[in-house]
């Protein structure tokens, strides 16, 4: 379906190099930012993983040292499906499609990618294999992983706040959701984008925002885990991979609610 073109300025190849080269100083000075940011990041303090925590893999059971797989540095995808999802969230999918292609890189350079989140193994297996990924996902159900590292939230923190994410003391959302706002809606209807994106993952709005996506970093060395880095909401922009090619397509991200899907759930063009 072609999309429709607002008035936009149109100018000479002349006009258009002069206004390229003024943004492309810009894009330098973003870059060189960028640059330093890593590095202020690399240098983050070290905090040592004092707590055991114990995850369900196709391997079995397994530490947090397991999930490194032998390397030195693990990154940890938090990825919101919960254990009463049906499917993995269609953000988070659309984020997880890009990590079979570079997972093979970044083993290559001493770092595990793995994605973690609360469902039971057999419905991550399961929705895998109608994702076609391969990419190591573990089951932290029935432990305190995501609720230390802030990507989960329990039903009395839903209700009477306390709960922290991105930094942030989050209040109360109020009294426990009504039939109104829990009841399960189907993709493709009506309300808003959360209440659709919960409704792809098979759930309520309030199930479905006890789980919270992020990043987190952690090294081994000397046979001690250490927690490094985490980050959580827009910081997770840069790892979105669509939407770095939507930014530089001509009409950017051009959003009028929710548009992307699992990928298997797309209309065909």
């Amino acid at each position: 379906m072609a999309t429709r073109m607002a008035k936009h300025t149109i100018g000479t190849r002349e006009e258009w190099l002069a206004a390229r080269l003024e943004l492309l100083e810009a894009e330098k000075e973003l870059t060189r930012r960028s640059d330093a940011l890593a590095r202020w990041r690399q240098d983050l303090p070290w905090v040592r993983v004092e707590k055991e925590y114990q995850f369900e893999t196709d391997e079995g059971s397994a530490s947090l040292a397991d999930l490194f797989r032998g390397r030195s540095q693990l990154l940890v995808y938090h990825f919101m499906f919960g254990p009463d999802y049906t499917a993995g969230c269609p953000s988070c999918s659309s984020i997880a499609d890009g990590f079979n292609g570079f997972v093979v890189h970044l083993a290559h350079h001493d770092v595990t990618l793995c994605a973690v989140s609360r469902a039971s193994l057999a419905k991550l297996q399961a929705f895998k294999r109608r994702m076609g990924w391969s990419f190591p996902w573990a089951s932290s159900f029935g432990s305190d992983f995501n609720f230390d590292y802030a990507v989960g939230i329990t039903e009395a923190q839903q209700r009477e706040g306390g709960a922290e994410y991105n930094y942030r003391r989050e209040g109360p959302s109020g009294r426990p959701a009504s039939r109104k706002n829990t009841r399960q809606a189907q993709p493709g209807e009506g309300g808003s984008v959360v209440e659709q994106v919960a409704a792809s993952a098979g759930t309520d709005v309030a199930t479905f925002l006890r789980e919270r996506p992020g990043v987190s970093a952690f090294v081994l060395d000397d046979g001690v885990v250490y927690h490094t880095y985490s980050t959580y909401a827009r910081g997770l922009d840069a790892l979105w991979g669509m939407y770095q090619w939507l930014d530089r397509a001509p009409l950017g991200r051009n959003e009028s609610g929710l548009w992307w899907r699992h990928h298997d759930a797309y209309d065909e063009r």
